[in-house]
């Protein structure tokens, strides 16, 4: 007899987020590399169903619902999902059809999965529709899910104080890491030239949110007297002036600044083979997506001194308090700049999805 996991893969039809996207086809693809004995992988997805790019291949069913993306999250955050069926059932996400079941009697999983806890670390931050939303799912993994994975051990210290009991202890880590293929793509230069972008330049990421850290960041720029251009990816569409004002206020002129938002796998490859440095400057407890991206390329980094940092770059990164930006960076574009490439790569080498596709399957197995 063969035991299916299906995966909830909405974000490979209807994405919200292109780090979810890449996240969700990376590990289904490394599930259905990885897959035991008798096992193997199928597809929970919205309407109209996968795309023929998706980028996931071996699925052995899809069960496609009868709802758009939109609506099925609506669905799912009541506790209505039809149509789903018995079995396991492992979401890349915090989406997942979590209503009541009986795991032992049933052989029914729902585990899902969390990459920020912006939803309460920082909840001023969200539109309310947004916060509500994000919280009354909170509620119904706390109910219903059977696990909880998060990809940091200071993430799951950071659930276990803020977080009801019930749902702390449903929490297992398993990490994760770039997209699949990740790599410097051959037109590097072309993309660059195509991005409107300069060929060397400080990387930072993130938007106008005080918990982005871009203001410690720009003033750890001019601290160290850089005089380079500074590019900032992962900017919220709307959000180029905010980032402007905040660059400008620490004394970088707006010339000097290239904001763009989300880009492609290759894109960012692209955009990381030239930065000098990149700033990490966030203070929330995330998975540290473009952090990970910068060890897989071997690009030194400073990085905000949190615990989620530490764990996840450890000593492949120079880290610093919200006024030490401009020291750190000053050791990482002299002195520390060849030793920081050499951890970089080294550190890269533990971020694998065929090893969190194994913890995946083993999480699965125990429950």
């Amino acid at each position: 007899m063969t035991v299916t996991l299906r995966v909830v893969l909405d974000q490979l039809v209807a994405p919200t987020s292109r780090d979810l996207e890449e996240a969700s086809a990376s590990l289904t693809q490394a599930l259905i590399d990885t897959a035991p004995r008798g096992c193997d992988v199928g597809a929970i997805v919205p309407a109209p169903g996968l795309p023929e790019d998706a980028g996931v291949v071996g699925l052995s069913s899809e069960t496609r619902l009868s709802m758009r993306r939109r609506e099925l999250a609506a669905s799912w955050q009541l506790g209505v999902a039809p149509g789903i069926g018995r079995g396991l059932i492992h979401s890349p996400t915090s989406l997942a059809p979590l209503v009541r079941h009986d795991r032992v009697n049933e052989t029914h999983q729902i585990v899902v999965t969390l990459w920020d806890l912006r939803a309460w670390e920082t909840p001023e931050e969200l539109p309310r529709t947004e916060l509500l939303a994000a919280r009354a799912l909170l509620s119904r993994i706390g109910k219903h899910a059977d696990a909880v994975v998060v990809p940091s051990h200071a993430m799951a210290d950071r659930l276990a104080a803020v977080a009801k009991a019930k749902l702390v202890a449903k929490v297992r880590v398993v990490g994760g890491a770039p997209a699949a293929g990740f790599r410097v793509p051959s037109d590097a230069v072309g993309r660059l030239r195509a991005l409107d972008l300069p060929a060397s330049f400080l990387l930072v990421s993130g938007g106008s949110v005080a918990s982005d850290g871009l203001s410690a960041a720009f003033a750890g720029v001019s601290a160290a007297g850089w005089d380079g251009d500074v590019v900032v990816l992962d900017v919220p569409e709307g959000e180029e002036p905010a980032v402007a004002e905040l660059a400008s206020a620490a004394g970088i002129p707006e010339a000097r600044v290239h904001a763009r938002g989300s880009l492609d796998r290759w894109d960012r490859a692209a955009v990381l083979s030239h930065a000098v440095v990149l700033l990490a400057p966030s203070t929330r407890t995330d998975w540290p997506w473009r952090a990970v991206d910068a060890l897989a390329v071997g690009v030194p980094i400073v990085a905000a001194d949190t615990a989620v940092h530490r764990e996840v770059l450890a000593e492949a990164a120079l880290f610093a308090g919200e006024d030490g930006f401009g020291d750190a960076l000053t050791r990482a574009l002299g002195p520390d700049a060849e030793r920081l490439r050499v951890l970089a790569g080294d550190r890269a080498k533990g971020f694998a999805w065929e090893a969190s596709a194994d913890r995946v399957w083993a999480l699965h197995a125990e429950l």
